[in-house]
Parts: structure tokens; C-alpha cells; sequence
């Protein structure tokens, strides 16, 4: 069993972390952290003692390799290794792994944990569920730092909610190496995740190794980044943004994620999202013009045309896909395929006609149709995202419902199975809090709450309608997600989330409780150096001056976990710190740094803000809010090519910038500093909700107003280009105003392929 990745971090583990917090602070605790809330927990009388020479008592070749996975885990995190036995004397204490059979009607995945301070007893039907009951033993095993390992006696008796409890990585857009694909397993199986959806074509790359077709790596798997992101600056010249896996390497992978008990669902889009294999092979496409790889986001147009060589290259690509991939499901896509190019095809008109059908919704599911049929021949089930509800399905495919959960609603309905995954919930790019510390992604937040919140089966369907709720998935699409470390922040601590909704009945699912486990979840990630999320955590300072030379900052944390804890003489703050309990009222110029504590331990770093005069006048793009709601993204700048870059928040439909109630007394004009990025978007039918105010400069103009579209209070006209460095600095003066108002930012004319964009604005006090 390779457990490489898993076992060295879990060496870094301090298990004193991971025990039931006791911070008088904190909120009222479930007695034991364990992360999802098992099915039935029964507490009983006593402890068992599990030392080094403790036996493992394995019951045949399957049990005896989950035994060895729990020595690994309490080797790496509590530094003993017991030793794995077939059988112990008579009243010695052990441990002791059982594989029994099962009732007929019982979950593959169902364990129970029986702890007595003599004897612990792991037992399941199938190797699926002994391991997870060995991954909650080892939560157990974990619950302080006490030596010997104390596990208390107990009886669990637990089984999945749902069958399929999946994530989704989106490789597609950014790539990740072998080792952070297998670093992301490794964390799956440990929140009892059990299929991974590995999204691997798409306009942007594609990045599985297809024999037959060399080109769709050669070609397919590079693009040239947008802008300075495009360009080698040492030689000018382009630098392209590649990456695909081998053959090899996929099934290396996929017998890594077995070993985990994790089925890998490979998605191969069609027809849509097209633009990479087109690219590769342009006999492929619709239109009759060579395209290339995109470096843009959004949804694209190219769709695969209908010619029977097409379905002979794509009936080719999933031969293979099926020798790579043993699970049951292949997933054909199927989403955002506009129909513009098959309309405006004569060849593919001419093809729906002899193939028979109606419209282009129909030939979409010609191509549902005829997929399912190849690959039902080898074994496999077809499973694609609500669009492929537009026309007939096969009796046996299966819809994730991605638009919300009516595609679901409608699908159960008709009789297939569903996986819901609705954007409004389970997308996990959208940014977890509204804080400027925020990477890039999309604003429209979905906190924590709101993930553990969702129910997979609503109530609008039956019960028969709801056996066809497979379960559910978070989706990681990765337009945004430049580095494994941003990866990770979109997906913890959400995950936890979802993984507990994915197992535990939904009548022992409590938020509060879940809250009260987070932190020994979180300790378990930085254990893990798992790079998880700490907007949620981090405590956020917002300072309002009163205009007596002094400020009053407010101190608040997203999930209201621990107590906040503060320094004001710019020290770092400690659990010894005062603690944070009314708003502060502090002389200017003040320095405040803060952090939240849960047992001793800082859940993030340190915030740390300064307050002066200037600063209080200032404001950084993350920090104003929108005019409007169009398409509002927090964007990265394009280059440089290597190293850190900034950030921009813009509404790509309506770039408008809003200071609510800025302080405009004794203000005699406004600095703002503009930066310049690529417009890469493709936005298809949306492209007309695309605003621009009109231009009356050659170049455009930066544009104050008293409110979205209220009076002109300044304008100054844009250069051709920024400076050097890609900002430009620009200073509008102001005639008469009030004493406070909304100011409105707006950048006019049509600039594209470039946009102008707002880094932060200063007002700027007259003399």
C-alpha cells in the first residue's frame, strides 16, 4: 500500500491539536472531534491503552492491509508502530481488524468501532468499510497528546448517507503535478470522500495522453497565456503554459486512488468546450478556419462537428479512456455547448438532415446517444451535466445537475440517476468570505454555511424520485487557481463541510456542532500542510474615524470561532492577550494586530493594520463595492510571468467602482492608481449585456461621479498606454461636493482587447 505522501505529513501532525478543544472562549463542543459526525455514537465507561507493542489483529490479506494502514497513521503521528499480528493470546489487549460477512442489505462502506479498555474491535463487511473505520479510530487515537494513546471506550455503529460522496479538480485550465493530485487524495479518503471527478479537457488544455491522437497533447495540451503572462522576458519570445499526464502516469493514479477506496470519474467534454481538440485536429471543428488553444476564459463556441470520421476519433478517445479508468462512470460533459457554429454550418445542417434530427438540441443528444452505446459496450455508464436533459437520455445515464437542483429534480423525475452539485452551494470557486484577502475567483460568496447547509434531496420529489439521488459533489474549477496552494484554499475547509452532509443522516447533522469540531479539523490540516482557507478564520479590523483624531476599530471573525485576541503596540498577539470584546477607541496614528484562539492555538495569522490620517482616506479595490452586480470577478494581473501578482476586483459587464459614504469634507481631489490587464473573456450569448460609457477623450476617460450614474464630479482623460510597470497614477480634481457621498469610479470606452482596471484610490485633502 503506498501511503508515501500521507504517512510523512501525517509525521508533522501534533496530535495535542487535534484533541476536543477546551477554550472556556470557544463554543460548546461534541465531545469528540471527529470529522464527518458518524452515524451512531454510543459513550461508554473507560479507556483502551493502545502502546507500541500493542497487537493489530488482522483477519486475512484485505484486513491485514487496512491494519497497516492504521500502524502508518499512528507511526507518523504518535510515533508508535504496533505490530500486525493473525491472531493474540486469549484476554491480551488488542486490536483487532475483522472482515465478517455482512447483511445483504448493508452498505460496502458500513463499519463498526468497538472500544473496551481491553479490546477494540474494527469490523465491516468489505475492506471499504474497515478503512474507514480505521480513519476514525486514528481520529480517536489522535484526541490528545497523553502517552499512552488513550482511545475511549465507545460504540459506533456507521454507514454513508449517500453513495457517492465526490470532488471535482478542473486540470483543464490550470494543471497540477502527479504529487498534488495525490496530495488532494490523500486528504479525500481521510474526510471519507470516495469519488474524484477529474475534469481533463477542456478550450483551455488538453491533458490525458491519447495514443492514437499525439497532437492532442502536442498541441492541445500547450496555450500562450494572455498578455506578460505569454512572454519570456529574458528572450521576448512566447512562453507557452503546458501540461498532460501519461498514460502511465493516469493509471498509476488511479491505483492510487484505489487504495484509498476512491473511484476516479474522468470527464472527456463533448460536444462543447471543444476548442483544445479542435486546435489539435481541425478536421474536428464546425467552422472551416484553423483556431488555437484559448487562452481566455468563459464559455467558448467551438463544437465538434457531426462528420462520422469525428465520432470515429471520439468512439477512438474512449476506447481508451475505458482501458484507463476501471470505474463504472466516463463522463461526457455535455454543458455550455452553444449552438452558433452548427447553425451556421452548411455541413452540419446537411448532417442533421441525414442523420434525422429535428434541431440542435436533438444533435446534441445524438451524441449522448451514441457515446453511451460505445460505452455501455465496455462496461461503462454515461453520467454528464443537466444540459444533456435537452433531448432524450438513455434509460441508464446519469445527470449532474450543476444549474441548481431542478436538472436533478427533472431527471429523478424521469427516472435516471442524479449526482447534485448546484453552483449556488458546491462550486468551489467562489470565494468563501468577503474578505480583500480573498484570492482570485468569483465574489459571489459561498461561506461555510452555506456549503454544509445544502440538501441533496429536495423535498419536491418522491421517495421513489429519491433513491435516484446518487449523492453529491463540490466542484473545483481552476480558471483562478494558478498554484496547488490556491487549490487548496478553495477546497478547506469546505470540504468538511460536504464531506459530512455526503455521510452523516441528515437528522444528526448539526452546524453548530460542525463549528465546534472545525478547529481540531483545521489543526488536522496544518498537520497535514494542507493550505486551507484562512479568510474564514482570520480576524478582519475595520477602522471609522471620529474626527477628534481618534479611531474606532471593530474586530470580527466570519465564523465567530474562539476568542479574538489583540495587541496594540504592535506586538504579536498570544492567548495571554487582552481579548477582544467591545469596538476599541484608539489615538491616531494606531497599530492594532489580532488573531483568534481555540485552545491556546492561533486559527491564522496574526492581522496586523495600521490607521493614520492617510490611510483612513484610502482604499484598495477589494475594499469598494460594485455599481452593479453583472459579472462581478476578482481577476489577476497578467504577468509577471513567474512570482506574485496583483489582484483586481472589476465587473467585466459594468467596470464601475463604488466608495459608499466616502468623507469628502476639506477633500480637494481624488488619486487613483490604474492598472491595464488583457480582456480574455468569451462570454457567447452574454456578450451583449457587455457595457461601456461612451468616450469623449481619444483614449477614454477616468470618470468621478456622485453615485452609480449621479452627477460628474471630475473627469481626466487616459493615456494610450500605462508606465512601464503596467499602472498608471492620475489625479482628479474636485469642484464643489458635499461633506460625504457615493463616489462612482468608471473607466469609459471600449477598450478591448485590453481593460483598464482600479488598484486603489486615495482622497487627497486640500492645503
Amino acid at each position: 500500500m503506498n501511503l508515501r505522501h500521507l504517512l510523512v505529513l501525517l509525521a508533522l501532525l501534533p496530535a495535542s491539536a487535534l484533541a476536543a478543544p477546551a477554550d472556556a472562549d470557544a463554543p460548546a463542543r461534541a465531545p469528540l472531534s471527529l470529522v464527518p459526525e458518524p452515524a451512531s455514537l454510543e459513550s461508554r465507561v473507560g479507556a483502551f491503552e493502545l502502546r507500541a507493542d500493542t497487537p493489530l489483529v488482522a483477519n486475512g490479506e484485505q484486513a491485514r492491509e487496512v491494519a497497516a494502514q492504521f500502524a502508518g497513521y499512528l507511526q507518523r503521528s504518535r510515533g508508535i508502530s504496533p505490530p500486525v499480528r493473525d491472531g493474540a493470546p486469549a484476554g491480551e489487549a488488542a486490536v483487532e481488524f475483522r472482515i465478517a460477512p455482512a447483511a445483504a442489505d448493508a452498505s460496502p462502506e458500513a463499519y463498526t468501532l468497538d472500544v473496551s479498555p481491553r479490546r477494540i474491535v474494527v469490523g465491516a463487511g468489505d475492506p471499504r468499510g474497515l478503512f474507514y473505520g480505521a480513519v476514525t479510530l486514528w481520529q480517536l487515537a489522535t484526541l490528545d497528546a497523553r502517552e499512552p494513546v488513550r482511545i475511549p471506550s465507545l460504540r459506533i455503529e456507521d454507514a454513508p448517507r449517500f453513495a457517492w460522496r465526490g470532488l471535482m479538480l478542473d486540470s483543464a485550465r490550470h494543471f497540477q503535478s502527479v504529487d498534488e493530485i495525490e496530495r488532494l487524495l490523500d486528504a479525500m479518503a481521510l474526510h471519507k470522500l470516495n469519488t474524484f471527478h477529474w475534469h481533463l479537457t477542456d478550450d483551455q488544455g488538453w491533458r490525458l495522453q491519447i495514443r492514437k491522437y499525439p497532437k492532442l497533447t502536442q498541441v492541445g495540451g500547450c496555450r500562450i497565456p494572455a498578455g506578460d503572462g505569454g512572454v519570456d522576458p529574458r528572450t521576448g519570445k512566447p512562453a507557452p503554459y503546458c501540461g498532460f499526464y501519461t498514460q502511465e502516469q493516469v493509471r498509476a493514479i488511479v491505483r492510487y486512488a484505489a487504495q484509498r477506496y476512491i473511484t476516479v470519474v474522468p470527464e472527456i467534454d463533448i460536444p462543447g468546450h471543444a476548442q483544445a481538440a479542435v486546435a489539435s485536429y481541425p478536421r474536428l471543428g464546425s467552422v472551416e478556419s484553423p483556431t488555437r488553444v484559448s487562452s481566455q476564459w468563459g464559455v467558448h463556441k467551438y463544437l465538434f462537428n457531426a462528420d462520422e470520421d469525428t465520432f470515429g476519433f471520439l468512439e477512438d478517445v474512449m476506447a481508451e479512456v475505458a482501458g484507463l479508468f476501471p470505474g463504472r462512470y466516463v463522463h461526457i460533459g455535455g454543458d455550455e455547448a452553444v449552438k452558433d457554429q452548427w447553425k451556421a454550418s452548411p455541413r452540419v445542417q446537411a448532417r442533421m438532415r441525414e442523420l434525422g434530427v429535428r434541431d440542435e438540441a436533438q444533435l446534441q443528444g445524438y451524441f449522448v446517444k451514441r457515446m453511451a452505446r460505445f460505452l455501455a459496450a465496455r462496461g461503462k455508464r454515461v453520467i454528464g451535466w443537466d444540459e444533456i436533459l435537452e433531448d432524450d437520455l438513455p434509460a441508464d445515464a446519469a445527470v449532474m445537475s450543476w444549474r441548481g437542483t431542478e436538472g436533478g429534480i427533472e431527471a429523478a423525475g424521469k427516472g435516471h440517476d442524479v449526482v447534485m452539485s448546484p453552483v449556488s452551494h458546491l462550486y468551489l470557486d467562489y470565494l468563501q468570505t468577503d474578505s480583500p484577502n480573498e484570492p482570485p475567483g468569483r465574489p459571489t460568496l459561498i461561506p461555510l454555511r452555506k456549503a454544509y447547509d445544502f440538501e441533496p434531496v429536495p423535498a419536491a420529489l418522491t421517495p421513489d424520485q429519491a433513491r435516484h439521488v446518487l449523492g453529491l459533489q463540490a466542484n473545483t474549477w481552476t480558471e483562478h487557481m494558478r498554484t496547488f496552494a490556491r487549490v487548496e484554499h478553495a477546497i478547506f475547509p469546505r470540504i468538511a463541510a460536504v464531506a459530512e452532509t455526503g455521510w452523516t443522516p441528515r437528522a444528526r447533522k448539526d452546524y453548530a456542532s460542525f463549528l465546534a469540531r472545525l478547529p481540531a479539523q483545521l489543526a488536522r490540516y496544518r498537520g497535514l500542510g494542507i493550505a486551507y482557507a484562512r479568510t474564514p478564520v482570520e480576524v478582519r479590523i475595520e477602522g471609522v474615524a471620529d474626527g477628534k483624531g481618534e479611531i474606532e476599530a471593530t474586530l470580527s471573525q466570519p465564523l465567530g470561532l474562539g476568542a479574538i485576541r489583540y495587541t496594540t503596540d504592535g506586538s504579536e498577539p498570544t492567548a495571554a492577550s487582552p481579548r477582544y470584546a467591545v469596538p476599541l477607541r484608539l489615538a491616531l496614528p494606531a497599530r492594532i494586530r489580532a488573531a483568534a484562539f481555540v485552545d491556546g492555538q492561533a486559527l491564522a495569522p496574526a492581522t496586523a493594520r495600521r490607521f493614520d490620517a492617510s490611510s483612513l482616506l484610502r482604499r484598495e479595490d477589494e475594499e469598494l463595492a460594485m455599481c452593479s452586480q453583472g459579472l462581478m470577478l476578482r481577476l489577476e494581473d497578467d504577468g509577471p510571468l513567474r512570482g506574485p501578482r496583483a489582484i483586481f476586483d472589476v465587473d467585466i459587464f459594468n467596470p464601475c467602482w463604488l466608495w459608499r459614504d466616502a468623507p469628502l469634507d476639506g477633500i480637494a481631489s481624488i488619486q487613483v492608481r490604474a492598472g491595464r490587464i488583457p480582456y480574455y473573456f468569451q462570454l457567447a450569448g452574454d456578450e451583449s449585456n457587455r457595457k461601456f460609457a461612451p468616450a469623449h477623450a481619444a483614449h477614454g476617460e477616468l470618470e468621478v461621479r456622485a453615485g452609480c450614474g449621479g452627477e460628474l464630479l471630475a473627469t481626466v482623460p487616459l493615456p494610450a498606454q500605462p508606465d512601464a510597470d503596467g499602472f498608471v497614477t492620475l489625479t482628479a480634481p474636485l469642484g464643489a461636493h458635499a461633506a460625504r457621498a457615493d463616489l462612482c469610479l468608471v473607466f469609459t470606452g471600449d477598450t478591448r482587447p485590453t481593460m483598464w482596471v482600479l488598484d486603489r484610490m486615495q482622497l487627497v485633502p486640500g492645503k
